[in-house]
């Protein structure tokens, strides 16, 4: 069988300067322009945005809504450099840390929102 990976998935926000500022300097992607906005990038995995005057149509049959997505992101490291990076950041954690399990067993995440409310995972193997 060929071998299948995650190349990106979709999120909608509301403010194109605000989610760039949160994606980029919380989250630690590269920011492509792309359209009105943005796309988000870390490496071979990319976030793309449905946002204002860019809309997920005509693919998307009900676009998503912003605040609507729960996403998690793999931290490579230990969790403490997640929370210190969202604390730094002013970013309320609402769970964690706690153990949870991925797509590489058993780890330690935290939770914390993005600026129009979807949720967000940081998670750790270490």
């Amino acid at each position: 069988m060929t071998r299948v990976t995650l190349d990106h998935c979709v999120i909608h926000v509301s403010d194109w300067e605000k989610a760039k500022a949160f994606y980029v300097g919380v989250m630690a992607a590269e920011a492509i322009p792309f359209g009105n906005g943005y796309q988000f990038r870390w490496g071979e995995q990319q976030l793309n945005i449905h946002g204002p005057n860019q809309p997920g149509t005509p693919v998307a049959r009900l676009p998503v809504m912003p605040g609507n997505s729960d996403l998690c992101f793999r931290w490579h490291g230990p969790i403490a450099g997640a929370i210190e990076q969202l604390q730094a950041n002013g970013v309320d954690i609402e769970v964690g840390p706690v153990e949870r399990h991925g797509a590489k067993g058993k780890g330690t995440s935290v939770y914390f929102r993005d600026p129009d409310g979807s949720l967000m995972e940081f998670m750790s193997y270490e």
